[in-house]
């Protein structure tokens, strides 16, 4: 059965074994949606997203800046404007990163979790989130109680369904036997994954999730941008990297240049943007359910839902692009 869906010229994927179909394109709260940002121009991504078929919405307890912001901001716009279509979001959120001060306000703790949910929540003004995430493996908790607590959350009624971020193989492997046997199966996992960063695929976890129909979604899909046009001529002003916190200039070294600009080249051979190419890359894969974009405009939401509808990657596009990310 093909796992594809279309609606409104948007495509769903069925994530792992489950009912839940997700956008091909999801909206990723973690930039734009806080401190900076002015709120209508937040809105509007937002509203134009869920206008065109982007049902996912993903933040987490930390998202902003400042933490917290993303979820108001939502609480706001569910107020306002969407109230009346919840039944039509799928609204994930995670606990686990740095939220408030003491012992308990970081990593999986039973503690933190439940406490982090509860807030989260508060801020949305929702009884219950779709998806609740681990957001990171805390190597120092007992993996059964992060994975207990998850449990109880579906049970509690928190949250539909749960998933975990960037946990390591490892952990995945003793994670997906665990939830199983207690009825609440993990639905998706969520990892950093784009051309220039491969590590779910080079740890065998997208094997791994493939194996035991698990989803996966792709955050950074774009590398903060570096998969975009906007550094093919070096350092733009006001671009991320001008910052040097996220996106280090010292990464756009020569040899990264280069190959950022053969795949431009090949993109527009393709008859597409290099960001289009890039997300429609991820998607080429089969275990990926979907990717999580940013976006600081309409404009930019817009491009960004091209890549559903573009061309199949050939054998030899893509041996052309192993080509030039090694080098050789």
């Amino acid at each position: 059965m093909d796992k594809n869906r279309y609606s409104n010229g948007i495509k769903y994927s069925r994530c792992g074994r489950s009912g839940v179909l997700l956008p091909q394109v999801s909206l990723g709260f973690w930039h734009n949606f806080g401190e900076g940002t002015p709120y209508e121009t937040s809105r509007q991504i937002a509203l134009y997203a869920f206008e065109h078929g982007v049902t996912h919405f993903d933040l987490a307890n930390n998202y902003g800046p400042e933490p917290g912001d993303a979820e108001r901001r939502l609480g706001r716009l569910l107020r306002e404007d969407l109230y009346s279509y919840r039944d039509e979001l799928f609204i994930s959120t995670k606990a686990a990163y740095d939220m408030w001060e003491g012992p308990y306000g970081s990593w999986a703790s039973r503690k933190h979790m439940m406490a982090s949910l509860d807030q989260s929540l508060s801020r949305m003004g929702l009884d219950y989130v779709d998806l609740f995430y681990c957001h990171r493996f805390d190597p120092e908790t007992p993996l059964e109680e992060s994975l207990q607590c998850l449990v109880d959350v579906v049970r509690s009624g928190k949250a539909l369904y749960i998933g975990i971020s960037r946990w390591p193989l490892e952990a995945l492997q003793v994670a997906i036997p665990y939830l199983k046997e207690r009825d609440v199966p993990l639905l998706i996992y969520q990892g950093r994954y784009n051309l220039l960063d491969r590590e779910p695929e080079t740890e065998g976890i997208l094997d791994c999730l493939r194996e035991n129909q698990i989803g996966f979604i792709s955050f950074s899909p774009l590398a903060q941008g570096l998969l975009t046009d906007r550094y093919l001529n070096g350092i733009p002003a006001g671009s991320r990297m001008t910052e040097n916190r996220f996106l280090k200039k010292e990464v756009l070294d020569d040899v990264l240049l280069n190959r950022l600009r053969l795949l431009n080249e090949m993109a527009l051979q393709r008859g597409e943007t290099l960001a289009q190419m890039a997300l429609a890359w991820i998607l080429n894969h089969p275990a990926t359910t979907s990717v999580l974009v940013g976006a600081s405009s309409v404009n930019q939401m817009e491009k960004n839902l091209c890549c559903m509808h573009s061309s199949p990657f050939s054998k030899e596009e893509l041996h052309q692009v192993e080509t030039i990310l090694s080098g050789h």
